[in-house]
């Protein structure tokens, strides 16, 4: 187990270089920021040049892998790192030297069990991007077919595991504190941040993912999502259809090759909320790098490594509350708040409704073109911390993504109507969810679970309660285990392995 002294080294190490980056000014002019960690951010800095402007991406970049997507995690929490932070942080491009082929020849081989001549009749040895988790190749199946392969870097669970154990220790140390640092749950932004983690480096599960996706976006047929070769797939190996289009970025590329910037946002938009607010299963990770328009006029999206879930009951909530917003009906858009318990019963319904009016008021005042999801979303955890409410990690997830969305969206056609496209879609949904087809629906389907559990209550009730004339039934068997004795070595291990097992538990309940 790493040591407290390892954990505080690694923190003012990676302190160090925040500091040079000017990423340490915002926590330590924070006044909500407790002393211990200004006290810390004092002395990471000492005697560094610190320049005027921060820039946590370029920190993060420097620091490493780990601290490269922790800064993405980051970037969905503008109330713990604020707007400006976030922002930047939005900007990190999760770009890295690759491995040397030779080792990248290796993991393939190891992971699909064999030579890499019998999977790929060709394979190009420089790779077409290098990310912090994963470089991806292009390379000729045996049968012919065109695909991408993306390989994990060598080493990169054990670099990652050693951070992350860090980043626990320390939000664990910072939750301690209790008030606001409690409030924002810090260790439940490392928890989601470690599930990302886990997703990200198991490359058969993201091969699911975009197979779940694609199977889900069959209704938008201007969305694509590439073809999985399951053949050439494994846990540390994705081979996927490889996409001959032009990244969403280069605006100027895409109109010399006779593409429509403005379809292709609207396309953008309508999947993202399609994704989002009907099937309930979205890619979480919509930047510039990850999408490409194809010649046909497609959209197309790769990586899928961070996707994000809500069920139905959140969906419902999270359309009504952005239709009540853009119709200005304050007074819903709080009782979903309060029904939803984001929101802790002691406060007033009403004065939350003003509190989402000042929010809301200045952007629908605006031009409808100039309306921001983003200021919307910034406005609504701004006030998160008057009405004391508690972090909704799935929601975070989906802000970071509308966020990024709506940057891709507006880089293609500045002049979109972000909400013409999104209104009616949401209006259309809700009424289809909340109408009386779908009410009378769910009373059936509820109905129908429940008398498919009668058989099962009326066997327990027979159990419960056996006939009076019956025998009554045999007394269970114990478990009983049986070991064989040889020696004297047996023996003594088990009273070891007992006493040591005795010494856990007694430090758990204790400690």
């Amino acid at each position: 187990m790493t040591t407290a002294v390892v954990h505080l080294w690694r923190l003012l190490k990676w302190g160090r270089t925040l500091a040079r980056h000017g990423a340490l000014h915002g926590i330590e002019r924070d006044p909500l920021t407790p002393p211990n960690v200004r006290r810390m951010c004092r002395i990471a800095r000492f005697g560094a040049s610190i320049p005027e402007t921060p820039d946590y991406a370029d920190a993060l970049q420097e620091i490493g892998p780990a601290a490269i997507k922790l800064g993405q995690a980051l970037a969905t929490r503008p109330d713990l790192v604020g707007p400006e932070a976030a922002a930047n942080l939005l900007q990190l491009q999760d770009s890295l030297p690759p491995s040397p082929f030779r080792e990248v020849r290796a993991a393939i081989e190891k992971a699909l069990e064999a030579p890499l001549e019998s999977l790929f009749s060709e394979f190009d040895e420089e790779p077409v991007g290098a990310a912090s988790v994963a470089q991806v190749h292009r390379a000729i199946t045996t049968e012919g077919r065109e695909v991408a392969v993306k390989v994990l870097r060598p080493g990169i669970e054990d670099e990652f595991a050693k951070a992350i154990e860090t980043y626990e220790w320390a939000a664990a140390h910072v939750e301690l504190l209790g008030g606001e640092a409690e409030r924002l749950r810090p260790r439940m932004v490392i928890a989601y941040f470690k599930q990302w983690v886990r997703r990200e480096l198991d490359l058969q599960r993201e091969a699911a993912s975009a197979s779940e996706l694609k199977d889900n976006m069959v209704a938008e047929p201007n969305f694509h999502v590439p073809d999985i070769d399951w053949q050439r797939t494994a846990r540390r190996v994705l081979t996927l259809e490889w996409l001959d289009g032009i990244k969403l970025s280069k605006r100027d590329e895409l109109i010399a090759a006779g593409h429509d910037p403005k379809q292709l946002a609207a396309t953008l938009v309508r999947a993202f909320l399609r994704q989002a607010v009907v099937d309930g299963y979205f890619h979480a990770d919509l930047h510039q790098g990850n999408l490409f328009a194809l010649k046909d006029g497609r959209v197309a999206a790769v990586d899928f490594g961070i996707m994000g879930r809500i069920d139905r009951q959140a969906r419902l909530w999270l359309a009504e509350i952005l239709y009540g917003l853009i119709t200005g009906n304050y007074d819903r858009v709080a009782e979903i708040h309060f029904e939803a318990q984001y929101v802790p019963p002691h406060h007033d319904v009403a004065e939350f409704a003003t509190a989402l009016r000042a929010v809301g008021e200045p952007i629908r005042g605006l031009p409808v073109k100039d309306i921001s999801i983003g200021r919307m979303l910034e406005g609504l955890f701004a006030i998160t911390r008057d009405f004391d409410m508690p972090v909704q990690p799935h929601l975070l997830l989906l802000q970071k993504t509308m966020v990024m969305e709506e940057g891709v969206a507006t880089a293609l056609d500045p002049d979109i109507n972000m909400w013409e496209t999104a209104e009616p879609f949401l209006r259309d949904w809700i009424r289809t969810e909340l109408g009386p087809e779908a009410y009378y629906a769910d009373r059936i389907i509820d109905t129908v679970r429940a008398l498919k559990l009668i058989p099962q209550i009326l066997r327990k009730i027979d159990a419960s309660y056996p006939d009076p004339g019956a025998a009554p039934p045999p007394p269970p068997l114990a478990d009983v285990a049986v070991i064989e004795r040889k020696g004297w070595l047996t023996p003594l291990l088990i009273a070891l392995g007992s006493a040591a097992t005795a010494a856990a538990l007694t430090y758990w309940v204790v400690g």
